[in-house]
This record gives C-alpha cells, sequence and structure tokens, in this order.
C-alpha cells in the first residue's frame, strides 16, 4: 500500500486488536492509553464532519463494547517520501534515494471506506482509486488523493462524502506505508497465490519486485511489493484487485491462537503508525465485529466508474460513474434512495465475463450454454483466472448481489463473492472451478447410462 492494501491495513490492524482484547483487554487498554492514537489536531469544524461531540457508537456488552448503529470508517493509506518532506532529518538526507518517511501528511496511495452494520452482520469495503477525478475544497478539480495533503483526515472525508452522494463518514483511520511491512512480519507473513510474475525496479525509492507466480508463503518485504506493483495494463486497479486477494488470504490466517504470542510486536506497530480519532472502546468494538463476521457477508467494491481517454484530459483520470455510485451506495452504504425508476430484471442486458481456471475448453462452452438457455445473452470470455480453483466464483464486480445469486443458483455450483476482482467491464465475473467442470462430466454419465 504504498501502494498497499487500503482494506488489508485495517483488517491486519483489527484483527490483531481483536485477537488481544478476547483474552487480554484491560491490557491493551493500558498498553495503548501510553501512547494516544490521534496523532493529529482537529479544529472544532473539523470534528463535526465525523459527527457531534460526544456522538458515541458502542455500548458495554457483556464481554467487549458492541456497535449501536451501523458505522462508516474511511481508511487513508498516506506514503510520504523524504521529497515531500521540506525539512528531512540529516540521516535520511545521507542515504541517497527518496526513502519512506513516518508520516501522515502526504498524497494518499489507498482510500478505502468500510461500512459495519451490526444489523445486517455485514462489512462493505468500497476501494476507491487514487487517480478518481472529482472536487476538493481549497484544490478545486484534482484527484482525490491530494484531499488528505491539502485538507487532512477531514477534508478527505468531506470530499469522498460528497463523492458518495452525501454517505456520512464516521471516524477516519490514517496509516502510512511504513507500517505494512513490519505489521505483516508481525503477524508471521501471508499466504497467497501471486497471479503471475512481477518484476519492477525503481533505485530513485529504492523499490525492487521480483515475485514468481503461484500459491507462496510471503513475509513482510515480499507482501509489499505484491500490493505495491502497478506496473501492467490496469495499473491502480489492477493492484486494488491484487489488494483484495491479499485481504482474503489474510482474514483466514489472522485470527489464529498463534496470533496472541506476536501482540507485542504487533501493538508497537500499531502505535507507531497509526493515527484516528476512534476510541478505544470503539476500536475495540469494530474489531470484535469483524472478528464475528462470516467471509461471505464481507463485501468488496470499487468505485464504478472508467479509465480517462488518451487526450481527454492533461492527466490520467479514474472518471466516476455518478449513476452506478448511486446505486451502489445506496444498496450498500444506506444512502438515500434515487429519484430514478427501478429497472426491471433484464438478464439479458446483464453484462457476464467467464474466467476459466479449469484447463478445458469444455467447462466454458457448457456453461456458455447453460447460461444462453436461461436468457443471459451478453456473454463473453475473458483472460484465464491463473489460480486453480475447486469452487467456482461467482463475484458481483459492481456490487449487484441479487444477480450474482440468481446466476450460482441457475449454476448449482460455486460461491458469490461481492469483490472487484473480475473482469472490470462486467457486472458478474464468472470464475469457473473445478466443480463446475466435475458436475457436468457426471452429468454426461447419467445421460450416457440413460441411452
Amino acid at each position: 500500500m504504498s501502494r498497499t492494501g487500503r482494506w488489508l491495513w485495517f483488517w491486519v490492524i483489527m484483527s490483531g486488536v481483536a485477537v488481544l482484547s478476547a483474552t487480554a483487554g484491560a491490557l491493551l487498554a493500558y498498553t495503548m492509553s501510553t501512547k494516544p492514537l490521534m496523532q493529529s489536531q482537529l479544529s472544532p469544524e473539523e470534528q463535526a464532519i465525523f459527527g457531534t461531540h460526544g456522538d458515541r457508537l458502542t455500548r458495554a456488552g457483556f464481554k467487549l463494547s458492541e456497535l449501536t448503529r451501523p458505522v462508516n470508517i474511511l481508511v487513508l493509506g498516506v506514503k510520504v517520501l523524504t521529497t515531500d518532506v521540506n525539512t528531512p532529518a540529516a540521516e535520511i538526507k545521507k542515504q541517497g534515494y527518496h526513502a519512506l518517511v513516518n508520516s501522515f501528511d502526504g498524497l494518499t496511495d489507498t482510500i478505502l471506506l468500510l461500512r459495519f452494520d451490526p444489523a445486517t452482520k455485514k462489512i462493505a469495503a468500497l476501494s476507491i482509486p487514487r487517480d478518481t477525478r472529482t472536487k476538493i475544497e481549497g484544490r478545486g478539480i484534482a484527484k482525490i488523493n491530494e484531499a488528505n495533503l491539502v485538507g487532512g483526515p477531514a477534508g478527505s472525508a468531506k470530499a469522498i462524502s460528497e463523492l458518495l452522494d452525501g454517505v456520512p463518514i464516521d471516524r477516519y483511520i490514517r496509516i502510512n506505508v511504513q507500517g505494512v511491512e513490519k505489521l505483516i512480519d508481525a503477524l508471521g507473513g501471508v499466504t497467497v497465490y501471486v497471479p503471475k510474475d512481477m518484476k519492477y525496479q525503481d533505485d530513485s525509492q529504492h523499490l525492487y519486485i521480483n515475485l514468481k507466480a503461484g500459491k507462496q508463503h510471503l513475509d513482510g518485504n515480499k507482501t509489499l511489493q505484491l500490493l505495491r506493483y502497478r506496473h501492467d495494463e490496469n495499473g491502480d486497479i489492477g493492484r486494488i484487485q491484487r489488494q483484495q486477494l491479499v485481504m482474503r488470504a489474510l482474514t483466514e490466517q489472522t485470527l489464529s491462537p498463534n496470533t496472541l504470542t506476536r501482540m507485542p510486536q504487533i501493538l508497537s506497530v500499531v502505535q507507531s503508525h497509526l493515527d484516528t480519532n476512534l476510541s478505544m472502546d470503539e476500536l475495540v468494538a469494530l474489531a470484535n465485529f469483524g472478528v464475528q463476521t462470516n467471509r461471505s457477508n464481507m463485501q468488496m467494491l470499487m468505485l464504478p466508474g472508467r479509465f480517462s481517454n488518451t487526450g481527454e484530459y492533461k492527466a490520467s483520470y479514474w472518471l466516476p460513474d455518478s449513476d452506478r455510485i448511486a446505486k451502489m451506495a445506496t444498496q450498500h452504504f444506506d444512502a438515500p434512495l434515487s429519484e430514478s425508476e427501478p429497472v426491471d430484471f433484464d438478464p439479458a442486458r446483464l453484462r457476464i465475463a467467464i474466467s476459466n481456471s479449469t484447463g478445458s475448453d469444455r467447462a466454458v462452452r457448457s456453461l456458455v450454454k447453460s447460461l444462453a438457455g436461461a436468457g443471459y445473452r451478453n456473454v463473453y470470455i475473458t483472460k484465464s483466472w491463473s489460480e486453480p480453483l475447486d469452487t467456482t466464483h461467482v463475484v458481483a464486480q459492481q456490487g449487484d448481489t441479487e444477480s450474482a445469486t440468481t446466476i450460482r443458483d441457475l449454476l448449482n455450483v460455486g460461491e458469490v463473492r461481492v469483490e472487484s476482482t473480475g473482469n472490470l467491464g462486467s457486472d458478474v465475473t464468472i470464475q469457473v472451478g473445478k466443480d463446475w467442470l466435475e458436475q457436468e462430466m457426471r452429468g454426461e454419465e447419467r445421460g450416457a447410462r440413460s441411452e
């Protein structure tokens, strides 16, 4: 996440805090009280952007604090180089390259809005590309990653709320990139499938990326390489997709008994690299909620939009799609309903991409035939999914859970995933796994026996 993982950063921290609080909450509160997590000063006007003074989100539960209502948390991943600082320390001047600085006051490389909803028991995570073109107070039309540089966390919250049709933002978390590598190491690394060979070198920043494709256990440095890589056809959008893959892997690994033995390292990193206006009981309540949330109830979305065309603007942008943003904000962040008339479901209009992980053309042909028989006409084949899948993923690329669930029920295999790892031009991407191929083979065998 210097280009690093937005939701990943938050989840690493939340997971560590949650496990410790479940066994030693009092000790955690005492330890973290020695160094306040809020490292920035907000004016009364800036504080009001995050709700009225004393606006509580939690109440005391039987063991831990718990949420009283849905909460929207803005997570900002900040990268600051020595070149961004007017007076860098003498020791880093001598390094001869643009080193990372432990600061929160630069451009944001990663922007994520999280919604924790105790009524639905769901967590929604919306990634906002850093090149999103929008209006920023004090700057005018610019890329959204400048909002933190111009107005800090409050300026970012105001710009993002306006971008999302007035979705309120209750609290913020800022995390700098220096802590990501240390957090991953403190957690013992992460096992993830690297989707392709990645190689890139930037001597000016001491950035050296050299990863081979395949499933492997990555330490902090190599995880950071995966999360920072953006030198392919999809640029920052591809990086967001890889961040979601890492997040999935981390959530399945972090909350293990081994994490308890790593608490001193985790807390040390959190204290040094976190700035938030969350209180301690709110932080623990969010972490506790995350621990109890099923993976199927974790929804990872991306701001709808498109790449700007060459020559369309002087700079390259991610151009937000206001109509689709309004629909997503209403469905997943409880924004006010738009006045537009609802559109009846039409399978022929749904854009469905098929990404095959089985290596079998037969699997794709049979899938296209099944979809066509159910009225899905706008179906196309896209690049194969590099990781071999046992279970088919029906990916709600634009957050349309109902359409994805309808397709999953039609196929009678797989699982629905609300995330943005599919084809960018699709409404739903089907990442075909072995379960679909095996089901088709069994059907052919039954047909042959009945003849």
